[in-house]
């Protein structure tokens, strides 16, 4: 606590006052003590000439002027300036002493308890930090998981699509392969083909006795192979012609042509040896040499 310049020159002259005060009381004190001595040998002189009665009554008219301190051995003054330098001190003491002492606790007190106020605050948010730590660890686990089940639902897909694709390829190529080996099937028959014709025409000749000229070698040997049965002839809609043996370009128009369907579905069977199979969604008419051979063998038995 600051004072100013006129509070501190105030103190001092309350200072000087009292100490003044103080000195005053003292000195006053001392007076009567040296004026007793004389006032005895007077008293003693007076003793001599004046009759006992007047000392009793001048004992009786100064007594009540006594100080009633005085027969306690108290000053008077030097009490009041010790009251007033006690009075003093305590309130010095109290402004330059208590006060700053107790605000200097106060505001220790006041440290301490934001001090403790802070800890708690601190507490609070790291408590919430771990709770706010804990939810995102949680979180990022279960986003973690859901990654992973994502993962292995895209790994099983996408194991599925290649094996579907892998099935597919595999398909292709068994097919592609189907289709080369019906191609080869076909080209080796087709070459045979011409080697069963030219035996045929040399054993039809040896029958008959005479040649036959190319083009009737060749009728014969498209009308053994290619030619369309009896009740094939006319049907509509979609068919399959099965021969024994592949067909000229020539001989499938002829056969569409004789069948009248819209689309025709040409295959090869060479157990069949001859002659061809017609089928339609509702028909199948069997013109083939190894049915006329199962009729032949079932009439001889």
């Amino acid at each position: 606590m600051k004072l100013s310049k006129r509070s501190f020159l105030l103190l001092a002259l309350a200072l000087i006052a009292t100490f003044a005060f103080t000195f005053s009381a003292a000195a006053q004190e001392e007076t009567p003590a040296e004026e007793a001595p004389a006032a005895e040998v007077s008293g003693e002189a007076a003793a001599e000439g004046e009759a006992v009665a007047e000392g009793e009554a001048a004992a009786e008219e100064a007594a009540p002027a006594t100080n009633p301190l005085t027969p306690l051995g108290i000053n008077t003054g030097f009490l009041l300036a010790q009251i007033a330098n006690f009075l003093l001190i305590f309130g010095l003491l109290t402004v330059f002493l208590w006060r700053p002492m107790m605000n200097m606790l106060d505001n220790r007190a006041a440290k301490i308890q934001k001090g403790l106020e802070d800890a708690a605050a601190a507490a609070n948010a790291r408590r919430n930090a771990e709770a706010d730590a804990s939810k995102v660890l949680e979180e990022a686990k279960r986003q973690a998981a859901l990654l992973i089940e994502e993962a292995r639902v895209r790994g099983e897909e996408v194991g599925k699509v290649a094996a579907t694709a892998a099935q597919a390829e595999a398909d292709s190529i068994r097919a592609d392969a189907r289709v080369r080996a019906e191609e080869e099937v076909n080209r080796r028959l087709a070459d045979l083909r011409g080697q069963v014709a030219a035996i045929s025409v040399a054993l039809s000749e040896r029958l008959i006795g005479s040649g036959l000229d190319e083009r009737r070698q060749q009728a014969l040997v498209s009308d053994f192979f290619a030619k369309v049965p009896q009740g094939a002839l006319s049907m509509a809609g979609d068919v399959e012609v099965v021969s024994a043996m592949p067909l000229s370009d020539a001989e499938k128009a002829k056969v569409q042509q004789e069948t009248g369907a819209a689309s025709v579905n040409f295959a090869v069977d060479p157990n069949i040896l001859g002659g061809l199979i017609v089928r339609s969604a509702d028909k199948v008419v069997d013109g083939s040499v190894r049915n006329s051979l199962g009729d032949l063998a079932s009439r001889l038995r």
